[in-house]
């Protein structure tokens, strides 16, 4: 979880690199004993979906319809895995039950935030509170959560070929999209007056395109190597020419070093990236490789990107390379409100 606080009457600002909440709620359902009774709502599953199968092969689990959405969408095959399935409000009430621990699911976690910006020496209140996380959507019956995050990019990005139009007002939020729709709910809980919501993804692409290296630069390539995804975008004046994703465990340096020249040619497509294995593609425009001025990589898992034969830059926007999302958030914020410039080196 990484925290960007920015002050814009002052420019000062204060950052944090922490444990996800995946990873800590992943650690506190381990260390909790036998029956769970588990609400919230939808959150980045890996860690905590692993934990929560593997307790109900040996204890009753029952979880929430918006919690199991963590899980899968589909809650038939969320019980298929042996997890007990009830509605909101049932779970509500079978909080009272001693024969359960509670556990409560979400992304954003406000107590532990409050701990972390006082710990900063700030007032834990703001004009603008800015999250974002990877959200695939709900899709409708019959298509594929990747094509389906495809076709909310796509109908997005030919309106406005800029990343930051993926940026959501809180109450905006498409009902589709529900893991930043939970998070914009939550974040309305914060000391805040405004909150904004955006695909991780996304906001990648802008923070990678704010490193001092690319700002004056016309065409640039940038990837982002995420935990568990990779996003490799090319930009031309701050439009997005087109991209491709990628879960990280399976890309390879080997396959980016193809795949870059080709999106930057033009030579990629959706069903294309699909059939590999990947998450998808978008394609606008190519400006060719050989008009690529520069090509940033930033990502907590860029490191297999070490050794290209690419001439590479690999990126700090703000100073950090662990701050590119919330660099790219923050200027999101930044253009859809028509702010002055912000300059963190």
């Amino acid at each position: 979880m990484d925290i960007l606080y920015y002050d814009s009457s002052s420019q000062i600002h204060y950052k944090a690199v922490v444990k996800s909440p995946v990873r800590t709620l992943a650690e506190t359902v381990a260390a909790i004993p036998g029956h769970l009774l588990v609400t919230g709502t939808e959150m980045g599953g890996g860690a905590v979906s692993n934990i929560l199968e593997e307790r109900a092969r040996y204890h009753e689990v029952a979880m929430s319809v918006s919690s199991a959405a963590t899980i899968h969408h589909d809650m038939e095959r969320v019980r298929s895995l042996g997890i007990r399935v009830v509605g909101d409000q049932t779970a509500d009430e079978m909080r009272n039950d001693t024969k359960y621990r509670h556990v409560v699911l979400g992304d954003l976690q406000p107590e532990r935030l409050e701990q972390i910006v006082t710990g900063f020496g700030v007032p834990f209140a703001f004009d603008v509170v800015g999250a974002c996380a990877q959200d695939h959507g709900v899709p409708p019956p019959g298509m594929s959560h990747l094509d389906y995050r495809h076709k909310i990019f796509t109908a997005a990005l030919n309106g406005n070929p800029c990343p930051h139009t993926l940026l959501y007002e809180s109450g905006t939020v498409p009902e589709t999209m529900n893991r930043l729709s939970s998070i914009a709910s939550c974040a309305g809980t914060l000391p805040t007056n405004e909150v904004y919501v955006m695909d991780s993804g996304m906001a990648a692409i802008v923070g990678a395109s704010m490193d001092i290296s690319a700002r004056s630069k016309e065409n640039i390539i940038v990837m982002d190597v995420a935990t568990s995804h990779t996003l490799c975008a090319a930009l031309t004046s701050d439009e997005i020419a087109g991209f491709f994703e990628y879960h990280t465990r399976d890309i390879t340096k080997d396959r980016m070093e193809q795949l870059i020249p080709d999106l930057a040619n033009g030579r990629i497509s959706h069903e294309q990236i699909l059939q590999e294995g990947g998450h998808g593609a978008y394609l606008r425009k190519s400006f060719g490789f050989d008009a690529v001025d520069i090509l940033i990589a930033t990502g907590p898992r860029r490191g297999i990107l070490e050794g290209s034969h690419l001439p590479i830059t690999f990126g700090a926007p703000g100073g950090d390379n662990m701050m590119t999302g919330t660099i790219g958030l923050l200027e999101s914020i930044r253009r859809h409100k028509g702010l002055e410039p912000i300059r963190i080196l």
